[in-house]
Formats: C-alpha cells, sequence, structure tokens
C-alpha cells in the first residue's frame, strides 16, 4: 500500500520564491510531498489552526508580521508538526532564536536547493516522531506504579518518575541533580556497597532495601538495578525499579505470628498430653494412699501432693483450651447478665483503689457460646487488667452491638464483615510495651514476676475466643493504659438487618485530609471517602500533613489525623495546624482515648475522637457531625 504524501504548508508573500519551492518540489528522490503557500500571516495563522499539514515551511519575513513571531504562536498555540524558519543570509541571531522557540530546523534561501529542502523535511519529521515516542515511553514511565529513576556512579539522580515522586515525597525538579543520600537514608550502607560490587561485575543486582523518606517514614523496596552505558552524556549509570512491599512485609508478619502460634499451640498439645500421662498416675496414687495411711505425716504430706498433681491438670487444660478451644455446651446467651455476675466478683474482689464501672448497650444482641468459657474469658481479661494498677485506677467493662463492614474487615486481619457483640475491658493501668504486644497471646510468655503468674491466661482467652468464631483487638499505651476488646459473632435478628439497610450519610464533593502512617489504613480511608461522594488526599506523617494543608487550605473540609505517628505526633500536628488557621476542623483517631488525651485534644479544639479500627458508616457520621457543626 502506497503510503500518503506529505502535506507541506508554504507561507511565504513571495510568490516567486513559491513557484521556486514548488518546482524544488518535484525534484524530490525519496519523500512525496503535496505543496499548498498562503501569502500572509493572517491566512497562515488560520491555517495552522485546522492542524491539515504534516510541515510548515515559515518564511522570516511576512509583511505585517514576521516568520519568529508567527512560530512562537503556533508552538504556544500547541502545533505539534514540525516547524522550518526560511531565513536571509547572515541571519545567526534569528536562527538561534527559532531554535529556541521550537523550530525544528533553520534554512538560509540563499543557499537553499531541493536535496537540502527535502532532506531538512524528512529530518524535521523523523525527529518529531522521534520526540514522540520518548514522550510516549515517558508518560509510561510515569504511570508505573513502581518508583524509577536513574543514577550516575556519583550516586546523582538523572532520571525520576511520578511514582518516585509519590514514594520518597520528592517532587520531579527537587530530585534531580541531588545526590541519592539527600532524598532517602539507607538502613544498610554495607548491604548498598555489596549490591553495587555485584552490579558493576553482572550488570545488575536485585534485593530487597530498607530505606527512610524524606519525612521520616520506614519503607521496603524490592530494588533492581541494571547498568546502563549512556544515559544524559553519562557513560556508565543505573537504572533503578524500587517495589514498595512495606505493607506487603507487615502482612507477612502478621502471618509468621500466626504461624508461630500455631507451631506453640502444637508444640504445647503435644507437652500437655504427655502430662497428662504422667499426672494421672500420680494423683490416683496419692488419692488411694491418703486412705490406706492413716500416719500423721502421711496425713500432712499427701494433700500437699494432690493439691499439686490437680494444680498441674489445670494447668494442663488451659494449654489445651488454648490449642483448640475448650469443648462445651453452647446455648444462646444474653451477655449482660455474665458482665453483670463479672461486675458483682469484681467489687467485691477487687482493691478498694479500683474504681469498676460497666456500660451495656440497650438491646444487646444474643451470641452462642459457653458461658462458663466466656465468664472464664472476662474474668482473666479483668484480672489482668487489675494486675496493671497496683497503685488503683478505673477499669470500665462495656458491651455494644456492632455490625463490621469491609471498611473495618480490612484494618483487622482476623475480622470477617457481620454483625457481633463487641466487649471491651479498658484500664487505666501501666500499658503493655509496644515490642511485646505481638507475643502476650503466646502460651507461658509472661511480665510478671516469678510465681506471680504463668502466661496462660491471655493464651486461654485467645483459644475460648477463636473457638467460638470471634477475634480480639489489643490497644495499648505505655503509662496510659489498655483495652481488650473482644468480638463475638451475634445471631442475626430483624434489628440487624434494619440497621444494615440505613443509608450512610454521604457528602458533597467536600476535600478531607487523611492523616496516618499506617497505609492500608490510608488507603481504605482514602476509598471510603471516595465511594461516598468526598474527595480525600492522605500524608503519612504530621510533616507531610502540614505542608498539605498549607498548600489546599481553601478547600480542605476537615482533617484527620491519627494520634501516634512517627516525626510529628497527633497533637503537636493539630497545634501547628491551629496556628495555620484557627477555626480547622479535626477529627482525632486513636486506638485507645484515654480521658487525659481527650481533654487534652478538646483544650486544643479537636471536634470528634474515631477510634480505630473504624467502620465506614462511624467513619461518615463523625465526619458529618463535624463538617456541619454539630
Amino acid at each position: 500500500m502506497k503510503n500518503s504524501p506529505i502535506r507541506v504548508l508554504l507561507i511565504d508573500d513571495d510568490e516567486d520564491d513559491y513557484i521556486l519551492t514548488r518546482d524544488w518540489f518535484g525534484e524530490f528522490q525519496v519523500v512525496e510531498c503535496e505543496l499548498e503557500w498562503v501569502g500572509s500571516y493572517q491566512a497562515a495563522r488560520q491555517k495552522i489552526a485546522s492542524k491539515q499539514h504534516d510541515v510548515y515551511l515559515v518564511d522570516y519575513r511576512l509583511g505585517e508580521g514576521n516568520g519568529l513571531e508567527l512560530l512562537r504562536e503556533a508552538v504556544a498555540n500547541g502545533c505539534s508538526a514540525p516547524l522550518i524558519l526560511l531565513t536571509g543570509k547572515g541571519d545567526r541571531e534569528i536562527d538561534v532564536e527559532a531554535m529556541k522557540a521550537g523550530a525544528a530546523d533553520y534554512l538560509e534561501k540563499s543557499q537553499l536547493t531541493a536535496p537540502l529542502l527535502e532532506r531538512s523535511i524528512r529530518y524535521a519529521l523523523e525527529r518529531k516522531q522521534t520526540e514522540h515516542k520518548i514522550r510516549e515511553q515517558a508518560a509510561l514511565l510515569d504511570i508505573a506504579t513502581d518508583a524509577i529513576f536513574v543514577q550516575d556512579l556519583d550516586n546523582q539522580i538523572l532520571y525520576w518518575n511520578k511514582a518516585a515522586e509519590r514514594l520518597y515525597n520528592w517532587q520531579k525538579e527537587e530530585a534531580i541533580g541531588k545526590k541519592v543520600s539527600e532524598i532517602w537514608q539507607e538502613k544498610n550502607l554495607s548491604q548498598l556497597q555489596e549490591a553495587l560490587t555485584t552490579m558493576m561485575k553482572n550488570g545488575s543486582w536485585e534485593g530487597e532495601l530498607q530505606q527512610i523518606t524524606k519525612y521520616g517514614k520506614e519503607i521496603t523496596v524490592e530494588s533492581r538495578w541494571t547498568l546502563v552505558r549512556e544515559f544524559d552524556r553519562k557513560t556508565q549509570s543505573i537504572l533503578i525499579v524500587n517495589t514498595d512491599i512495606t505493607q506487603k512485609k507487615q502482612l507477612e508478619a502478621q502471618f509468621l505470628r500466626a504461624q508461630r502460634l500455631e507451631s506453640i499451640g502444637t508444640l504445647a498439645s503435644g507437652i500437655a498430653h504427655d502430662l497428662n500421662n504422667v499426672l494421672a498416675p500420680i494423683l490416683m496414687t496419692a488419692q488411694l494412699l491418703e486412705s490406706q495411711l492413716q500416719d500423721e505425716r502421711s496425713q500432712r504430706l499427701l494433700p500437699i501432693l494432690i493439691s499439686n498433681a490437680k494444680r498441674g491438670a489445670n494447668l494442663v487444660k488451659q494449654v489445651l483450651s488454648f490449642t483448640r478451644g475448650m469443648e462445651g455446651d453452647r446455648t444462646l446467651l444474653q451477655l449482660k447478665h455474665l458482665i453483670r455476675e463479672i461486675q458483682q466478683i469484681i467489687k467485691e474482689t477487687f482493691p478498694k483503689s479500683i474504681e469498676v464501672s460497666t456500660q451495656i448497650s440497650a438491646n444487646l444482641w444474643t451470641v452462642f457460646g459457653d458461658p462458663t468459657q466466656l465468664h472464664q474469658v472476662l474474668m482473666n481479661l479483668c484480672v489482668n487488667a487489675r494486675d496493671a494498677m497496683p497503685g488503683g485506677g478505673k477499669l470500665k467493662i462495656t458491651a455494644e452491638n456492632f455490625l463490621i463492614d469491609a471498611n473495618y474487615a480490612k484494618m483487622h486481619i482476623d475480622a470477617r464483615v457481620g454483625a457481633y457483640v463487641a466487649i471491651a475491658v479498658t484500664d487505666t493501668g501501666s500499658g503493655i510495651a509496644p515490642e511485646i504486644v505481638d507475643r502476650i497471646f503466646e502460651p507461658f510468655f509472661t511480665t510478671k514476676e516469678l510465681g506471680k503468674g504463668t502466661g496462660l491466661g491471655l493464651s486461654t482467652v485467645l483459644g475460648i475466643i477463636k473457638s467460638h468464631s470471634g477475634f480480639i483487638s489489643v490497644y495499648s499505651e505505655l503509662g496510659k493504659g489498655s483495652e481488650f476488646k473482644v468480638f463475638l459473632p451475634a445471631q442475626q435478628s430483624p434489628e440487624i438487618k434494619e440497621e444494615q439497610e440505613v443509608e450512610f450519610p454521604s457528602g458533597n464533593g467536600e476535600l478531607i485530609l487523611v492523616v496516618d502512617d499506617e497505609d492500608s489504613i490510608r488507603d481504605i480511608t482514602k476509598t471510603s471517602l471516595e465511594t461516598y461522594n468526598y474527595k480525600a488526599i492522605t500524608a503519612s506523617d504530621g510533616i507531610e500533613a502540614i505542608a498539605l494543608y498549607a498548600e489546599h487550605r481553601d478547600e480542605i473540609s476537615v482533617v484527620l489525623t491519627d494520634m501516634l505517628m512517627p516525626s510529628m505526633d497527633g497533637l503537636t500536628t493539630i497545634r501547628t495546624l491551629k496556628k495555620i488557621n484557627p477555626n480547622v476542623k479535626v477529627i482525632a483517631v486513636s486506638g485507645l482515648a484515654s480521658a487525659d488525651k481527650v481533654n487534652v485534644a478538646n483544650d486544643i479544639g479537636v471536634k470528634a475522637f474515631l477510634s480505630k479500627p473504624y467502620t465506614a458508616k462511624q467513619l461518615l457520621q463523625t465526619i458529618g457531625a463535624v463538617k456541619n457543626g454539630k
């Protein structure tokens, strides 16, 4: 199939020059061209605007205007076809200005020949096609989700795509020319040197790197390095593609913790069965001897032996309840009766320095469970709360109906969408150190003094709750207290269905700034807001939040900020936002809203508190109330 001829427009006010050019077109050897001619500046503007030509030949001298002005105007208006300026002899300044303005080439009319003109048109078109391909490739790199950049062997950034901007919080203009060490910190410099050595030897390297971004956020990236022989006039450079796998690594850690618990449980189960086999004959023999030996010494020692054998048997029973959940009689339960019974026991047996209170929602849904086991769960959590408050404090038990939606389920690995009854045991005690929170449910793990605890209490609690198809969430702050929240599946009822059908309060396109150092929380919250007609922008810490608020202050309706973040915590962030705009509307997000934290936040103007994890309904209702000033 024959290619279509190249459409060329000659813009020249001299008809003789047009006739000469037309004759030259007839001598072209390689390209086939169709020539059209206009003789005025105004006519040329209209023709260029119609975008019907592949190449424009523009004479500098056009009577009422000049070709350079026309060229600048065409480029400014988005003309994508090559423009070639025709100038007089010796117009070097004009030639330079033409190239600066975007001309594909310039030709001196006095030197012009058919071969030269043909070559200029052909090269201009080839160059334009090449530029177009480069722009397309650059656009593809910019829509890639991986951070892609090029650095020279002196670690200076030469290229930086959009995903790199998002990952490291450095704009392209800021990053180009900077050293890598100015962009982020590497946590393992020796690994970096090994990577460089391997890449120089083999031409490539790949592995995982731990880095700290502009605002102090720790990330893990899967990094691929390739040695590039030529880039940006450098003889050797490194093309790097980094995939953010921080969230993936966090999920892997959660699964590994679950696996570890399962492995420990399997081991403990085996030991427990062996111990049962050892303890059973000891206990039976001791009880037999007690009835046969009547001397004073035997009567004094045998009860001690029997008591400790029974104690050992009870420990075995606890281990087995962790590993498989205790089998028992399941029935429909109304948990408010169980909670009131527990409240009565702890009021009579706990120190008077501990203030006990309960809060039970009206029309609490029923659950299907074993009352004895659930009594053990609540008693165990209350005893732990008591032990965390040796100097006294407040212990609160709450129970409420709770509908878990997809928003909440994505924030908690064990949660499933559905209806639950949530029971929380909250104390104002010493709290749990962050580094051991992940271990508290392991069998035999305890922070109590020797002889004060077996380390089986919480593992038993977990075993019982899992056997009831429920889950537990824990939130704790050192020196502030802890909250253990037990979720048990509720039995379906008409009331649940009615509540599920209630429409959520939607937005009217308002912009919400979401501030949280956890990627998953930011992404889930942003998605939920956008689903219900809000707009959302996100920040990973307080410093980034301040920068975004300063930029979008007039557009942001509400700021939703976590209270515990690296670099700048929630309270400092809120105080800084208040300095920028005293009327800013802020919702504080926290796992545990201790009384002093609530008071401090209220004092600096926080409009509402939202507990993590939260449902889409809780999120939307809280934002709706705050933006409407309720």
